[in-house]
């Protein structure tokens, strides 16, 4: 077995034991949560979207919902700001909404460590350089999350994510686990300013 085959099993092999224990104990909040959301919002409780995974194919990702469906007279989904709740600020600030992606680790879609997730329609605009992010498994918390979260530029995320890409290792995705908790923790630079989330990606 090659030292990266040997690498990638041990990756698999901490995803599935972590997902798995946190699926277990994190039972009790997720349903908790999942009932708030249904008497705060209604249904779906869950958001379900097609994300890009491992060289770019397609998966279904989960997260709690976190904000409403109104749209304007004209049937039109009115924007992240205006949607999302103070129910749905929360639940981002403490990544309790990113709990229901354990599921995804567990099946193999997602990794716990790795680039994260974003949309279909931002796999034509990277450049070659930008688009090695989904040599890897997207994961739940990645190295540009551990280091300014949603207030880097988009450049910024990218040059991370390849960075990640080329120095992954088994010690740099505990390193990034444990680092995430004290980011949680401090709930901090969970949007980008002047955003309710984070900026659009538009190419280059």
């Amino acid at each position: 077995m090659s030292h990266l085959s040997l690498k990638s099993n041990l990756k698999r092999c901490l995803d599935i034991s972590i997902s798995g224990a946190g699926l277990v104990f994190s039972a009790p909040i997720i349903f908790l949560v999942a009932l708030i959301i249904r008497v705060n919002m209604g249904s779906p409780i869950f958001f379900r979207q097609t994300r890009p995974g491992l060289y770019g194919e397609p998966f279904t990702f989960y997260k709690f919902r976190t904000m409403t469906c109104d749209c304007d007279e004209n049937g039109c989904m009115l924007e992240d700001g205006c949607r999302l709740t103070p129910l749905g600020k929360f639940l981002r600030a403490t990544s309790l909404d990113e709990l229901p992606q354990l599921w995804n680790v567990l099946k193999g879609d997602m990794s716990l460590v790795g680039p994260r997730p974003l949309l279909m329609e931002y796999l034509p605009l990277y450049t070659p350089e930008q688009a090695r992010r989904h040599d890897v498994k997207p994961g739940m918390v990645g190295w540009a999350g551990v280091n300014g979260r949603n207030c880097n530029s988009w450049a910024t995320k990218f040059e991370m994510d390849v960075w990640y890409v080329d120095n992954w290792s088994i010690w740099l995705d505990l390193k990034i686990l444990a680092r995430t908790v004290l980011v949680v923790l401090g709930a901090k630079d969970v949007n980008e300013e002047g955003c309710a989330t984070a900026s659009r990606f538009t190419g280059k």
